[in-house]
C-alpha cells in the first residue's frame, strides 16, 4: 500500500493547527489548497491519511469486503472516486441534519475552514449522486470522525452507501413487486432465519408525501436486498442445523424514514451491521428527482472486516507490514494470524488547565496521533480532579504506546512522551504537574 500522492501542511516552523497564533496560511489536501481560519481544526497526521484509500488497494481486506459487497449488487453503478472535502451544508443540511446535530461540533468533526470539512458519512454525496440521474448504486469511501484511541475506534474509517430507487407509479411499483417476489422465493430457499418487524408502524412511521403502499414495497425490497446481502457475508459458516440468524430493529437516522439496523448472530453473539431505511422525499427533491421514491442504506467496512477476518485492532489496517498484508489475497476471506504481541508501555501525563480553557478528550487524542501516529494502542482518562481552593482543574491521561509490527524502545517512548508534553504545553498552555 504506498501513497500516490503527498498531503502537505505547509507554514512556517509546521506550526501546530489548534492556536490561532501558530494556525497555517492554509492546508493542502490532494493537491489543492484551502485557506485556514479560526475554525479550522484537521490535524497532519489526518491529512497524511487521505491519500491512501484502503478500499481500493488489491488484496486489502477492505478491498475484498467492498468486492464482496458489490457482487451482490451487479447491476448497480460502483463509484469511489470523490473527494473528501466537502461543505457542511452538503454534509448535514442536504440530509436534514438538525442545526443542533452533535455531528457538527468542532469536537465530533474536522474542518478545513468554516466552509468547507472532511466528510463524516458517504451519505454526504447521496444528493451529488441522486442528481446525476443514478438511479442505483453503491459508493464507497473513507470517512472522518474525530474520536477516541482504542482498539475498534480509529478518526479515519471506510463506509459503502448504497441506494436505490423507483418510479412512484402503477408501473414502477408492479416492478418492486415483482422484484420482491424474485427474492423471496430465493432466500426461502437459503439457509437463514430472518426475525423481522413491521415494516411500517406508529413508531417507525411512512412520510407524509408517501403513499403508505409504495413506501410498505419499498422498505421490503429494502429488506430482502439486505437479507441477501447479510446472507452472501455470514452465511459461509451457517449449516442446516444452524441457519444464519438475522433481525430487524426499528431506528432513527434523520435522513430515512422509516429506518431499521440490522443484526447478524455470528461467532455467537448479535452484531450491529448497518443502518438503512426509505430515503426522506427532501434529499430527493433537493436533488431534483421528482416522482419517484427510495432505499439506502450504509455500512462502515472496518467493522465488518474485523469481523469476518478476525483482525483484532483496527490499526492493522493500516499497517505497511508484509506479515500482514501477504496474509490476505485478492477476493478471498482468510483469518488472520497474529505474528506477535509486542510489549506495551504505559507512559501518564498530569496537568493543570489555564483558568476558562477547555479541553476535550478529542482534543487530547489528536495530539498524541499527531505525535506518536499509530504507535499508541489506547488513550485512558485517569483522574479529573477540580482544586476546591484554586478551582483550577487538573487532567491524568495514561497512553498505552505499544506497536502493532515491532518492539519500541523505552527511549524512543521517553522522546514520544516529550513531544506529547510540548504540544500540550505549546497548544494549551498547561502547567505539567
Amino acid at each position: 500500500m504506498q501513497c500516490t500522492r503527498r498531503v502537505l501542511v505547509r507554514s512556517l516552523g509546521r506550526r501546530p493547527l489548534s492556536t490561532p497564533s501558530l494556525r497555517p496560511d492554509f492546508v493542502e489536501i490532494l493537491g489543492e489548497r484551502y485557506a485556514t481560519d479560526p475554525i479550522t481544526n484537521v490535524t497532519p497526521s489526518i491529512l497524511s491519511k487521505v491519500p491512501i484509500r484502503l478500499h481500493t488497494q488489491p488484496s486489502h481486506p477492505l478491498n475484498t469486503l467492498r468486492t464482496l459487497i458489490e457482487s451482490n449488487f451487479p447491476d448497480f453503478s460502483h463509484l469511489s472516486s470523490f473527494s473528501p472535502v466537502v461543505s457542511p451544508f452538503k454534509n448535514f443540511d442536504e440530509l436534514s441534519f438538525p442545526k443542533d446535530h452533535p455531528g457538527r461540533s468542532l469536537t465530533d468533526s474536522y474542518y478545513v475552514n468554516k466552509d468547507l470539512m472532511l466528510r463524516t458519512h458517504t451519505s454526504a454525496h447521496e444528493v451529488e449522486v441522486f442528481r446525476e440521474g443514478q438511479t442505483q448504486w453503491l459508493l464507497t469511501a473513507d470517512v472522518y470522525r474525530r474520536d477516541e484511541i482504542d482498539g475498534s475506534h480509529y478518526p479515519v474509517f471506510h463506509q459503502m452507501e448504497g441506494a436505490r430507487i423507483f418510479e412512484a407509479t402503477t408501473q414502477g411499483m408492479k416492478e418492486v413487486e415483482e422484484d420482491n417476489f424474485r427474492l423471496e422465493r430465493d432466500l426461502a430457499r437459503s439457509n437463514i432465519v430472518i426475525d423481522d418487524i413491521p415494516n411500517l408502524s406508529a413508531t417507525n412511521p411512512v412520510q407524509d408525501v408517501h403513499d403508505p403502499v409504495h413506501s410498505e414495497l419499498v422498505a421490503r425490497n429494502l429488506k430482502l436486498s439486505l437479507n441477501t446481502l447479510m446472507l452472501r457475508l455470514f452465511g459461509g459458516a451457517s449449516s442446516k442445523e444452524n441457519p444464519l440468524r438475522v433481525r430487524w430493529i426499528e431506528a432513527y437516522f434523520p435522513f430515512t424514514s422509516p429506518s431499521f439496523e440490522v443484526e447478524v448472530f455470528f461467532n455467537g453473539k448479535w452484531l450491529e451491521i448497518l443502518g438503512c431505511g426509505v430515503v426522506n422525499q427532501a434529499t430527493l427533491d433537493t436533488a431534483g428527482v421528482q416522482g419517484q421514491i427510495g432505499w439506502a442504506f450504509g455500512l462502515g467496512l472496518e467493522r465488518i472486516a474485523m469481523v469476518l477476518f478476525g483482525i483484532p485492532d483496527i490499526r492493522l489496517f493500516w499497517s505497511q507490514d508484509q506479515r500482514f498484508l501477504s496474509q490476505f489475497s485478492q477476493g478471498a476471506i482468510t483469518t488472520f494470524k497474529s505474528y506477535s504481541k509486542y510489549p506495551a508501555c504505559f507512559k501518564d501525563v498530569s496537568f493543570w488547565l489555564p483558568q476558562a480553557t477547555n479541553l476535550h478528550e478529542n482534543d487530547f487524542c489528536d495530539l498524541v496521533r499527531d505525535a506518536a501516529g499509530d504507535l499508541v494502542e489506547d488513550v485512558k482518562k485517569l483522574d479529573d480532579f477540580v482544586h476546591p481552593k484554586t478551582n483550577r482543574q487538573s487532567l491524568c491521561y495514561r497512553i498505552n504506546y505499544r506497536s502493532m509490527d515491532r518492539s519500541l524502545s523505552n527511549e524512543e517512548v521517553n522522546d514520544i512522551q516529550k513531544q506529547v508534553i510540548e504540544k500540550l504545553k505549546t497548544q494549551f498552555g498547561v502547567e505539567i504537574r
